[in-house]
């Protein structure tokens, strides 16, 4: 039997792209816009081995299976299609003829490339989930790429989370900009405050709310590359004795009766069992009628299960968890914050990857230059990926505002919503 003869078998109605393998054989139509090539062998026994998005992902970031008609950098157009593609549960019998087709050689396991992260039941035994040491080792494997990568992907701004967009065709780094700059209002910054600002990325919280309110900053981050980063932009920018970073985990932050706490991109990685002492810490970080600010990304309903798929967690975030925006609005609460405001932002996270994608296909050359072709690959996957899950309401992202209130009552906001502008 052909592979194509297979896939075909099993696929239900037409499909949306066309399938080619390397054996010569294909179905579909062949003035489809994209094709499904499986270009080797191996990438046969990468989707036989591992079925679902783990073996398409593996296949994929190793080379053996292509999205003809797509550039890597932005494959969104060709996930879109090939998300519309059905396939119906084999019979039993048919399990029987394809095993014997396939061949029992090609049912073993090939190793997968070097860009997968252990999977959980491994780094299980090499340190609970969300310890120190492990925390560190996942927050490494992402963001220690190649800060010279993230400048050529993010922009200027160097912001590698949801940005806020005014109008559908504002630029990027407007956009960034508006992220900062609402975060920083809804927090009621003032000249003299002390922002703190755990998982501070590549500062550019702490740097905008420094030249642009005046406030003392203090940005903490557990990646080497991003503190070093930060570091040099708070000289060049001239804010250094008004800004400082600090690489280290967020439970190490050091001061205390802050004004105002902004977390941005930091809660997916620390763990649904752990917020309660999350919240508890950051609201121990407050004055009283301090602020605090949670921008995360979050599921739609607080039901699913918190551990991501395969694909984000062996190649993007290791270790990641996500729930909905209720789980995390009484948590806030239940460590004695008062919640004050939140709202979705998943459409403004789609433009955000759109805007991405884009810029890792005007760079795809020196991104791959500097990172490799696989992880540049695993990088278009997840970003397009990524785009299609916020577009169809698969993940959201939430701010939510909330205060510690002092004994008095008076929370010290007015009476209503003075951000928006």
């Amino acid at each position: 039997m052909k592979i194509a003869d297979a896939v075909q078998t099993l696929t239900v109605d037409a499909p949306p792209i066309r399938f080619e393998a390397y054996d010569g054989s294909a179905f579909g139509d062949a003035g489809a816009p994209f094709s499904l090539r499986l270009v080797s062998e191996r990438g046969l026994s990468y989707l036989a081995t591992a079925p679902g998005d783990l073996g398409l992902a593996r296949a994929y970031v190793a080379g053996d299976l292509d999205l003809a008609g797509a550039h890597p950098g932005d494959p969104y157009e060709a996930l879109k299609a090939l998300g519309t593609w059905r396939f119906r549960r084999p019979t039993p019998r048919e399990v029987s003829v394809l095993v014997r087709e396939i061949g029992w050689r090609r049912l073993m396991p090939p190793t997968p490339p070097p860009q997968e992260s252990l999977p959980r039941w491994r780094r299980n035994l090499e340190g609970l989930r969300h310890s120190r040491n492990r925390d560190a080792g996942a927050i490494g494997k992402h963001y220690d790429v190649s800060n010279r990568f993230y400048e050529l992907v993010l922009g200027p701004s160097m912001a590698y989370t949801c940005a806020v967009f005014r109008k559908p065709d504002a630029s990027l780094e407007e956009a960034q900009e508006e992220k900062f700059d609402l975060v920083a209002r809804k927090l009621g910054l003032a000249p003299g405050m002390r922002l703190l600002d755990v998982g501070c990325g590549w500062g550019g919280m702490v740097r905008h709310a420094a030249k642009h309110y005046g406030v003392q900053a203090l940005g903490v981050t557990l990646s080497a590359e991003q503190a070093s980063w930060a570091r040099a932009a708070v000289e060049r920018d001239g804010l250094t004795g008004q800004v400082e970073i600090l690489h280290r985990d967020y439970r190490d932050s050091p001061g205390s009766n802050y004004d105002a706490v902004s977390s941005i991109g930091l809660l997916e990685h620390v763990g649904v069992k752990n917020y309660p002492s999350y919240f508890g810490y950051l609201a121990g970080k407050l004055r009283d009628g301090g602020r605090l600010l949670n921008h995360c990304i979050t599921r739609p309903d607080n039901l699913a299960r918190a551990l991501p798929g395969q694909f984000i967690d062996r190649y993007v975030f290791p270790d990641g968890e996500l729930t909905g925006s209720g789980r995390i609005i009484t948590e806030a609460q239940n460590a004695g914050l008062e919640v004050r405001h939140e709202e979705n932002l998943r459409e403004h996270y789609a433009l955000t990857l759109r805007e991405w994608n884009a810029n890792l296909v005007a760079n795809w050359d020196a991104c791959v230059a500097e990172v490799g072709e696989a992880t540049a690959r695993v990088w278009g996957l997840y970003m397009a990926g990524s785009r299609l899950g916020f577009e169809t309401n698969g993940v959201q992202l939430h701010q939510v505002l909330a205060v510690k209130v002092p004994e008095s009552g008076d929370a010290g906001f007015p009476l209503r919503p003075d951000w928006q502008s």
